[in-house]
């Protein structure tokens, strides 16, 4: 899988492992208990499903990524299925650099992307955007999952210990990621993290 930002805008001439076309089960089941409240935003949004998920439950929905090319094909998502969703190419390192706070923040892919540093500056930029008792869903690379292909594995201790000054772990359990090259899907952890 790429793990720079241009390769990821070329990963979508074509269809890249994470594009699944649907919601991840795990995301899914969120939304259908109703977790998902308020402003909602899709981080790392590739083609947009998670933002679309939310946009068709009523709530206000914004997508970002990196790559213009996802950004395109999400906007022809939400065109097609005559959904009312906002997307912008963005960088999620510098989301306070706007003056949008947010509810609810999904992300399915995005932190296991980071290395330290950057992980660090992702974790800051949340807390600039997200509201008080807001809430941050994760869906990342476990490092249960076994080979070496793929994105950057993640412990329960590197989220816990990601997520300290003005955060809450409210839980991290494990999940599967679906990706279109292993029917299987991917060893995941889901993790539901509280702005305090």
């Amino acid at each position: 899988m790429a793990d720079a930002p241009h390769d990821f805008d070329s990963s979508y001439e074509g269809t890249p492992p994470w594009d699944i076309g649907h919601p991840q089960p795990a995301f899914l089941a969120l939304a259908r208990s109703e977790a998902l409240t308020g402003r909602v935003l899709d981080v790392g949004c590739g083609t947009g499903e998670h933002a679309l998920m939310a946009a068709e439950l009523g709530l206000d929905a914004t997508g970002i990524d990196f790559s213009p090319r996802a950004i395109r094909l999400a906007e022809q998502k939400a065109q097609d299925r005559s959904l009312d969703a906002r997307f912008l190419v963005a960088d999620a390192l510098e989301l306070e650099s706007s003056s949008d706070k947010y509810d609810t923040v999904l992300d399915c892919g995005l932190f296991h992307v980071f290395d330290d540093r950057d992980r660090a500056r992702f974790v800051k930029s949340l807390t600039a955007t997200v509201e008080p008792d807001g809430r941050y869903f994760m869906l990342c690379f476990s490092d249960q999952q076994p080979g070496d292909w793929g994105p950057r594995r993640v412990s329960r201790a590197e989220i816990q210990s990601s997520f300290t000054d003005g955060w809450r772990i409210e839980s991290i359990e494990k999940s599967l990621i679906e990706i279109t090259i292993d029917p299987e899907g991917a060893c995941a952890w889901l993790a539901v993290i509280a702005r305090s």
